[in-house]
């Protein structure tokens, strides 16, 4: 069978979403690409996570073009492709509407880094897209879905929510901050991290060192360089956002970890000076 050990893989992903609960009946979906052969595996759509096996899981092309399979693919498929065409260093994708980051996905709000658990996966806040336009959505809704994500990090298309503007002193290298809380505290959250400028919100972000995004008004795409990982990345999206709304359902100004303990905790599990874990 074409790329067996591929489609294990990805329906091994698939069922992960299911064990820790972030999808109910056939929401969501796994998926994973073998950069050589330029395919791509993919959960069918609206198959019964119970009833999933390898054999089901379904091959493209980059484009979307049925490979292999006699099952339709995900309807969310455009967008994983062209997240495989635009971000080459990924090798997964994984969507689903867990609750709490989606929750912060319909508000249209970026989930702040409040802790080190935080740190330690994302190098930085969960971003969020602006939201689709009318004729966005209706065209080619699922493809561009896709591309608000690639826009985001490429340092275009923030939520409106985002960025808000900053009265008195207190910032003096500009007059917009990135926020990070719900609708009633967001207007007051302050970073601890750094005080940035008015286009600071504007840079582009590596997408494996935040292997996530929000899609406003939807809900989390999130990636890694495997199917395992991407699922992985997935599941502790989901308790760090649950972490974020309970923090700042308990103090609403509540502000984000410091520069300094960010960067501690990331680099101690990613990059070449990574210390955690046991030597390979």
């Amino acid at each position: 069978m074409l790329l067996q050990s591929l489609r294990e893989q990805v329906l091994e992903a698939n069922l992960e979403l299911v064990k820790r609960g972030l999808v109910l009946y056939t929401f969501g979906n796994a998926s994973g690409i073998d950069r050589q052969q330029g395919l791509v595996v993919i959960k069918p759509s609206g198959v019964d996570y119970d009833d999933l096996r390898s054999e089901h899981m379904v091959v493209t092309d980059l484009d979307g073009n049925l490979v292999d399979g006699t099952l339709k693919p995900s309807s969310d498929l455009d967008t994983h492709t062209l997240l495989y065409r635009e971000f080459p260093s990924i090798g997964a994708v994984v969507h689903t509407h867990s609750e709490f980051a989606t929750s912060f996905a319909q508000a249209g709000l970026p989930i702040p880094a409040f802790g080190t658990t935080h740190a330690d996966y994302f190098y930085g806040p969960i971003p969020c897209t602006e939201p689709l336009s009318d004729a966005a959505i209706g065209g080619r809704y699922v493809h561009e879905t896709g591309l608000a994500i690639v826009r985001r990090f490429r340092g275009l298309g923030a939520s409106p929510l985002e960025i808000v503007p900053i009265p008195g002193p207190e910032i003096d290298r500009g007059s917009t901050l990135a926020l990070g809380g719900n609708s009633a505290g967001l207007s007051s959250w302050r970073s601890a991290a750094a005080r940035p400028s008015a286009t600071d919100h504007l840079q582009p972000i590596d997408p494996l060192a935040v292997p996530a995004c929000l899609v406003a008004g939807h809900a989390p795409f999130v990636w890694g360089r495997t199917p395992h990982q991407a699922a992985h990345n997935a599941v502790v999206l989901e308790a760090i956002a649950r972490m974020a709304f309970r923090t700042l359902t308990l103090k609403s100004e509540a502000e984000a970890v410091s520069q300094a303990l960010l960067d501690r905790h990331y680099f101690r599990k990613h990059g070449a000076t990574a210390t955690y874990g046991q030597p390979t």
